[in-house]
């Protein structure tokens, strides 16, 4: 189904604001709502004064501004959330907080205008399961909430439960798509962002600093892929009521990444192995692999992921100014 008016919480941010520029490419007609507590306006500012764009600086919980523009567009895209591992630890109240009550005013509002929503998960919520490749319907094992790390898992787990209440419950047109490690340019090191943090330490030929003993595996999704997904869930009427895993299937350790880095850039820095209790804080955990079975969107759109591993960490670079 053709959709011609977006509105995007959290638009300013790394992924928002690359998914701005596709659909107004694509001609759409673009509204971002940010409060830049994460996001920055730098990542908008080319598109200001285009046509189709437009912007409102403040908190998806403003109930007039939210209303007001959602009563403006046929779909929300709903990234505005906390982001990073850094962040989560340290500010767990503003975690639960930001998640849950963003996401209930931004269904409360698509509510009253029958607005599609995609509401933006993440692969954090399977937590400690060691079923991998990690499918839409596997069981979830989450750490104990003395552990402020899982505060961010079952805040946005919260969030999918309430989505699809509103889509079993109301009709509310609603997917969740669950994001794994997206990254590109744009995106910061600020809140424990891995792969910007590597790249710029590479650049300056600081030291890359390895949390943890560097086994933990990830997969990395470039920020164009990432967004073609979402457009694709938008669109698509078939995705609605479901979860959709989005991400790339090209694992890697985080210590052989940081050797990756370190080729591609031609750095000299050295790379040290920082305990998780020296980085984060006493007792924190991580997941040891987080690896996505995709086969549901492939099979909905036909989506993969174009972009491999050297490709988008040498394009990561290139957009650096170290």
């Amino acid at each position: 189904m053709r959709h011609d008016s977006f509105l995007i919480t959290g638009g300013a941010g790394f992924i928002g604001s690359h998914l701005c520029d596709a659909l107004l490419a694509k001609g759409k007609q673009v509204t971002v709502l940010d409060n830049l507590s994460t996001g920055r306006f730098h990542n908008i500012e080319h598109l200001v004064g285009k046509p189709g764009f437009r912007f409102a600086i403040d908190d998806i919980t403003n109930a007039i501004v939210l209303d007001r523009l959602a009563s403006e567009c046929e779909v929300i895209i709903h990234l505005a959330a906390a982001v990073g591992v850094q962040l989560i630890v340290e500010r767990p109240v503003h975690t639960i907080e930001a998640n849950v009550m963003g996401t209930d005013a931004v269904l409360q509002a698509a509510s009253r205008y029958r607005a599609k929503v995609l509401v933006a998960s993440t692969s954090e919520v399977y937590g400690k399961g060691s079923r991998v490749p990690f499918q839409e319907e596997d069981d979830v094992v989450l750490g104990p909430t003395s552990k402020s790390r899982w505060s961010y898992a079952a805040s946005k787990m919260v969030d999918e439960f309430l989505a699809l209440a509103y889509y079993r419950d109301k009709d509310l047109p609603v997917v969740v798509a669950r994001l794994f490690n997206t990254v590109g340019p744009r995106q910061t090191g600020r809140y424990g962002m891995v792969v910007p943090r590597f790249v710029e330490q590479a650049l300056r030929g600081e030291p890359i600093s390895v949390f943890g003993d560097g086994r933990q595996s990830r997969c990395f999704c470039d920020v164009s892929d990432t967004v073609r997904a979402l457009i694709d869930l938008a669109e698509y009427p078939e995705a609605l009521g479901r979860v959709y895993n989005v991400g790339s299937n090209e694992e890697i350790s985080i210590g052989e990444l940081a050797e990756r880095v370190k080729l591609l850039t031609g750095s000299a820095s050295p790379i040290e192995l920082i305990p998780y209790e020296q980085a984060y804080a006493p007792g924190f955990e991580d997941m040891q692999r987080r690896v996505p079975n995709t086969s549901r969107i492939r099979a909905l759109s036909g989506w993969a992921p174009e972009f491999k591993l050297n490709q988008i960490l040498t394009r990561i670079a290139a957009s650096l100014d170290v």
